[in-house]
């Protein structure tokens, strides 16, 4: 991958795990947004490597690859730029699902207590809504900087996802909160 050419540095994990944990113990409550607005802003340049790298790859547009084809085209180009590998799937029709067991972002040492890879969350929004062409919101709800086994991000409508956040702070399970939906 040609980073330069497609608006993109290399940053180290050891690097982004120590700007995340400095962002928690200096900016406690703002952290979240500050990371996730950042996270936003990557998307633009993070979709245009895609496409670059799908083109490159000689598979064309992202938009136009089977949806069979296309986890494996995201689980190689997430590897490939170091974010860990990937897992995309749906829970539902209005819900898509990013599962990572080495997600670039997650420090399994911090012990947090809520999901913490919100640069990440941001990013995958922006990335996945270009290619499916409608503006999406992400919410992690597993994460190994809390003791899970992968980090999990769930995509959908904002009406969609705040639905499962508001559900959650009630002790409602994401997964019982989607299917309250159908």
């Amino acid at each position: 991958m040609d980073l330069p050419s497609n608006a993109m540095v290399g940053l180290t994990r050891e690097g982004l795990v120590a700007l995340r944990s400095a962002l928690w113990r200096d900016a406690a409550a703002n952290a979240p947004a500050w990371l996730q607005e950042a996270g936003y802003a990557s998307g633009p340049s993070m979709y245009q490597a895609f496409v670059n790298w799908c083109a490159a790859q000689g598979y064309g547009a992202p938009e136009e690859v089977a949806a069979a084809n296309f986890q494996q085209l995201a689980a190689a180009y997430f590897t490939e730029l170091g974010w860990g590998a990937v897992a995309v799937s749906t829970i539902s029709d209005a819900v898509l699902t990013v599962d990572a067991e080495n997600w670039a972002e997650a420090d399994p040492a911090s012990a947090m207590q809520f999901p913490g890879c919100y640069l990440s969350s941001g990013m995958l929004a922006d990335f996945f809504g270009r290619l499916g062409g409608a503006q999406l919101a992400s919410m992690e709800v597993e994460c190994r900087s809390m003791g899970h086994a992968h980090c999990r991000f769930i995509l959908g409508s904002a009406e969609t996802i705040q639905h499962v956040y508001d559900s959650m702070t009630q002790g409602i399970q994401y997964e019982q909160a989607l299917s309250q939906m159908a």
